[in-house]
C-alpha cells in the first residue's frame, strides 16, 4: 500500500499540467471574481455578506470538486496506455488500488483548500479557529461521493473525452450547488439543488459565514450519506466492469 501510494503521488506531481490546473485554477478564479468586489459588503443584496468571504467559502466546493474528481483523468490516461492491465497481473489488490486513488484525490483536495485559505486570508477574510476547523471537516466529508464519482468516470470514459466531461460536469455541479450565487427561497429549482451533494458541499462552507455549526440539518446528512453509498457502489461496479473487459 505504502509503495503504491508513493508512486501514485510521484506520478500525480509529475503530471504538471493536471497538477497545476487542479490546484491553481480555483485560486485564479477566486482572485478574478473576489478582488473586483472587495468592497461589496452586501453581496447579492444580502446585508453584511462580504463578497470575498462568500466566494472563498463557495470556491471551497468548486476547488474541492475538481480535486476530488481528478482521479478520473489519471485513471482514463492509465487505461489508454494499458497501465491498469499491467497492475492487474501484480499482487496489488482492488482495495489497495481504490484506496490509493481516493487518498491521492484527498491530498489534492486538502492542498487546494489550504491554498485557497491562504489567498482568502490575504484578501482580508478572518474567521474564528472553530469555524475554520468545522468548515474544513464538513467540506472534506461532503466530498467523499465525488471522489467515488471520479473513479467511476475514469473507468468508463476514454482519455480523449475525460477533459470535457470532468470540466463541464464539475462546473454544472458547482453552479447547482450555489458556488456562484446564494440559492435561497423554496422554488422547485432550489428544492432540486438540495437533492444534490454539491449543494451541501457549499452549505458546509457556510459555517464560515457565521451561521450554524451544523449547516446541514437532517436533510444534508441524508443526502450526503445516500450519494456516498450510491456513488461508491457505482465506482466498484465501473471498476469490475472495466476489469472484465480487460
Amino acid at each position: 500500500m505504502i509503495t503504491y501510494f508513493k508512486y501514485e503521488l510521484l506520478r500525480t506531481v509529475r503530471n504538471r499540467q493536471n497538477f497545476i490546473f487542479t490546484l491553481l485554477f480555483p485560486l485564479v478564479f477566486y482572485f478574478l471574481i473576489a478582488a473586483p468586489n472587495k468592497n461589496d459588503h452586501n453581496f447579492s443584496n444580502v446585508a453584511g455578506l462580504w463578497a470575498p468571504q462568500y466566494y472563498m467559502i463557495s470556491l471551497l466546493g468548486f476547488g474541492g470538486l475538481i480535486a476530488a474528481t481528478s482521479s478520473g483523468a489519471r485513471i482514463a490516461a492509465e487505461r489508454q496506455v494499458g497501465w491498469n492491465r499491467q497492475l492487474r497481473i501484480t499482487p496489488l489488490s482492488a482495495r489497495t488500488y481504490l484506496t490509493a486513488k481516493v487518498a491521492i484525490s484527498y491530498l489534492l483536495v486538502i492542498s487546494s483548500i489550504a491554498l485557497l485559505y491562504v489567498l482568502g486570508i490575504g484578501m482580508g477574510v478572518r474567521l474564528g479557529a472553530a469555524e475554520w476547523v468545522v468548515m474544513t471537516l464538513l467540506v472534506l466529508l461532503s466530498l467523499v461521493p465525488f471522489a467515488a464519482l471520479g473513479i467511476a468516470i475514469g473507468h468508463l470514459v476514454r482519455d480523449d473525452a475525460i477533459g470535457p466531461i470532468m470540466g463541464g460536469g464539475t462546473s454544472i455541479l458547482a453552479f447547482l450547488g450555489g458556488a456562484w450565487f446564494p440559492l435561497t427561497g423554496s422554488s422547485w429549482f432550489v428544492q432540486l439543488c438540495k437533492l444534490l451533494p454539491s449543494f451541501w458541499v457549499v452549505q458546509a462552507g457556510h459555517v464560515g459565514l457565521g451561521g450554524s455549526k451544523n449547516p446541514w440539518g437532517v436533510q444534508g446528512w441524508v443526502v450526503i450519506a445516500f450519494w456516498t453509498v450510491a456513488l461508491s457502489g457505482f465506482a466498484v461496479w465501473a471498476y469490475r466492469r472495466d476489469t472484465k473487459r480487460a
